[in-house]
């Protein structure tokens, strides 16, 4: 099904031209605020008797004007003062500034696609729009779930889901909240992401979805944010969840999921006892080399080993034309963070990888580890620290956790080279596992 801009866009000048003059000077003035006259299918609801409306798509997709568009059709009636079919609107996303700066007052928010005369007023302190009509909508955050509890609502739009960490907790309050009417609905716009409360509720027979890439809006996009992001990220894992939108499951005998990394992502760090940036090198130094993995990490000590906890802080991984940039990357890294050594493997390179991180910083402390064991036996010993909660991600490292996801017990299964992941186990190696390793028995130093 096209909507009526696919179809006009589709015809030539004289047919479009009669078109438009055709039209009245109200009709003109209200076209651009017709949206079933300017949308793409994925972005209007189903047909059909559902009490949840899953809107999936890539970065970019429409799903944030999908979801303020709805939410109008739901509170206005004909004229600006008519009633509309829903009068109490729960708007929730992650926090409260991604309610206001996203869902609101965003360039797709409610604000910006509401004609002038129908545009709701919003109070900062009731945290709360109004509509002309009266219809009210009270934005609340995914962090406090307990907002939810007392308040009842007709229609509710949800953004991002999947980003949510109290994501179960705070969808179960919306739908006890959810209560007013004869049929409340909910929509929910998300980039999809393997997290339980979603694949749940995209199995409910009350749900319906809609599905779209990214390129699915190449029109509102810029073209060099297409083709730097295609070429960055093509063919990976990373690139059909956010681009493609398409909801990924964990690979079988996997060392680390998606519920495990998104479970150990903290906001803040402590004094950290030790910091190293882990270094492996590419084999070869020129534009189409593999990237220069480059992960810092930091560690709090304890009485014992299994007090220690690991703390990942930066994915400083780069794709470096030479040596010399790779290793300024590293040192740029060491010094950013004030680490106490540089680790690089150097199964590859041997003493150069030294010599050429020390062209850039002859002072800096480096250590030398050589690899004895396959890549998959390497990582076990690290995503068990994992499962046993003793390592916490700083930030979101997407292209790190991507080469996680992809390590499993036969091997990695990802695409090119799991250069961060390396990295990644060298830095927790050296913080975590060798220290331990050494009490128990002297001799041991490498993997």
């Amino acid at each position: 099904m096209r909507s009526g801009a696919s179809w006009i866009a589709s015809e030539d000048a004289v047919v479009q031209d009669l078109f438009l003059d055709d039209l009245t000077e109200g009709e003109l003035l209200a076209l651009p605020f017709l949206f079933e006259f300017w949308a793409m299918p994925h972005q209007l609801p189903p047909e059909g008797d559902w009490r949840s409306w899953v809107i999936l798509g890539g970065r970019g997709a429409g799903k944030t004007r999908a979801g303020a568009e709805w939410v109008r059709s739901m509170v206005e009636g004909d004229r600006p003062l008519d009633h509309g079919h829903c009068r109490r609107v729960a708007l929730v996303g992650e926090t409260i500034d991604q309610v206001r700066e996203v869902m609101i007052f965003g360039d797709s928010g409610i604000l910006a696609c509401s004609p002038p005369d129908r545009r709701p007023d919003w109070s900062a302190t009731r945290k709360q729009l109004t509509w002309p009509n009266g219809a009210v909508a009270q934005a609340f955050s995914a962090h406090e779930p307990e907002g939810l509890r007392g308040p009842q609502f007709d229609a509710a739009w949800v953004d991002e889901l999947a980003k949510w960490k109290k994501a179960r907790d705070t969808w179960d309050m919306l739908q006890f909240a959810l209560r007013l009417g004869d049929d409340p609905r909910c929509c929910v716009t998300t980039t999809p992401r393997n997290v339980g409360l979603l694949k749940d509720l995209l199995q409910m027979p009350s749900t319906v979805t809609t599905h779209a890439p990214t390129e699915a809006n190449r029109a509102n996009l810029a073209d060099s944010f297409l083709r730097e992001v295609r070429a960055r990220y093509a063919g990976s894992r990373l690139a059909r969840q956010e681009l493609d939108g398409v909801l990924l499951d964990d690979l079988d005998g996997a060392f680390w999921t998606s519920d495990m990394l998104d479970g150990c992502r903290v906001d803040s760090v402590p004094a950290l006892d030790r910091i190293v940036v882990a270094v492996d090198p590419p084999v070869t130094g020129h534009s189409g080399s593999d990237e220069c993995g480059i992960v810092v990490a930091g560690v709090t000590g304890g009485a014992t080993p299994a007090d220690w906890r690991a703390y990942v802080l930066e994915d400083a991984s780069v794709t470096a034309a030479s040596p010399v940039q790779w290793a300024e990357a590293a040192v740029a890294a060491f010094a950013r963070h004030n680490a106490d050594r540089i680790v690089a493997e150097v199964n590859q390179g041997g003493d150069l990888v030294e010599t050429v991180i020390r062209q850039i910083d002859p002072l800096v402390p480096v250590k030398q580890v050589r690899a004895t064991q396959g890549k998959a036996a390497r990582a076990e010993p690290v995503a068990a620290l994992y499962e046993q909660g003793r390592v916490s991600h700083a930030a979101p490292m997407p292209l790190l956790e991507d080469q996680l996801c992809a390590m499993t017990t036969r091997g990695y299964e990802g695409k090119a080279s799991p250069d961060r992941l390396d990295a990644l186990v060298w830095a927790l190696h050296e913080l975590m596992i060798l220290p331990g390793a050494l009490r128990r028995n002297p001799r041991v130093r490498s993997l």
